[in-house]
């Protein structure tokens, strides 16, 4: 058996976000327009005599470490579906922030199953995979795959979208997070008594995408989820605003937030925004990224 097996898998920032009404089972259908951003958790997987889970990097202690962890619940359901047992230790090196809208969980799940996939030798195709992925959360096909899709349903079913360039990325990640159920409960609250429209995914969006042109990206840039983010951590709204005086092209709140994005037109202008948001003290730290990237790959073993 391969000693370890270490798997890069992606952020992502949802640049448009449409929302629908609450279904009966509690979920939103949604049109959700995912990018995969150069912020990257690794998660390796060692041979071991039971399930563990460890972590390290900015804000590890916040990361749970028992089987409520996205990367170990991928590791019982392959092994459950492989019938081997889940014996792994699985690290994971953060650098994607938690609790910050951008799918950190979620990727760690999509890297966990990827590296015990490879380690056990379990030989699953690539539709098992995002069909376990789908079972885990919305967010973990996507961090399997990266590059762009278009997520319907709860943002498992995913079509590839054609991204024409690089985007540059301003990311400003605010103290403690946000509980994504709290932010969808107050866009329910805050959308009680009106007529919620099916959502769509924005074709001027998806054109500008295939254009990669930042400037018509920016303005078609949308997150139903905002006005409930804002609702529940009015202080983001400082921080919007000081990226887009810095001179970003637009900002919005990333997935459920806590974490804001900022649309920048290239590298220069990312490091100025960056320096703005830290000097604004609006933010906890602000980093610097590109998309589309890659979705979860295995790197070393």
């Amino acid at each position: 058996m391969t000693e370890s097996i270490t798997v890069r898998v992606p952020a992502k920032v949802n640049v448009q976000l449409a929302v629908g009404p609450a279904r009966p089972d509690g979920f939103h259908d949604l049109a959700n327009v995912f990018l995969a951003v150069s912020l990257y958790d690794e998660v390796t997987a060692t041979p071991a005599g039971g399930l563990r889970v460890t972590c390290s990097g900015p804000d590890a202690g916040q990361v749970p470490l028992d089987t409520t962890n996205l990367a170990a619940r991928a590791a019982l359901a392959l092994a459950e579906r492989y019938g081997v047992p889940p014996d792994v230790h699985l690290h994971i090196a953060k650098d994607i922030p938690v609790a910050g809208g951008m799918a950190g969980g979620s990727a760690d799940g999509a890297g966990a199953l990827l590296a015990c996939d490879a380690l056990w030798g379990t030989g699953a195709s690539r539709e098992e995979l995002l069909d376990i992925c789908a079972g885990l959360g919305s967010d973990v096909p996507f961090s399997l795959a990266g590059g762009a899709a278009l997520g319907t349903g709860r943002g498992e079913r995913l079509e590839p979208l054609e991204v024409g360039g690089t985007f540059h990325w301003v990311f400003a990640v605010a103290d403690g997070g946000l509980s994504t159920p709290a932010v969808y409960g107050e866009f329910d609250r805050l959308a009680a008594g009106t007529d919620v429209p099916a959502p769509a995914a924005s074709p001027a969006l998806l054109d500008a995408l295939r254009a990669g042109d930042a400037a018509l990206l920016a303005g078609a840039l949308v997150n139903d989820l905002q006005p409930a983010a804002l609702s529940l951590r009015p202080s983001l709204a400082a921080t919007l605003a000081a990226g887009t005086d810095a001179g970003a092209l637009a900002g919005l709140v990333s997935g459920s937030g806590p974490t804001t994005a900022f649309l920048v037109k290239d590298e220069e202008a990312a490091r100025t925004v960056a320096g703005a948001l830290l000097a604004s003290g609006t933010c906890r730290t602000a980093r610097v990224a590109t998309s589309p990237a890659p979705g979860a790959t295995q790197i070393r073993t």
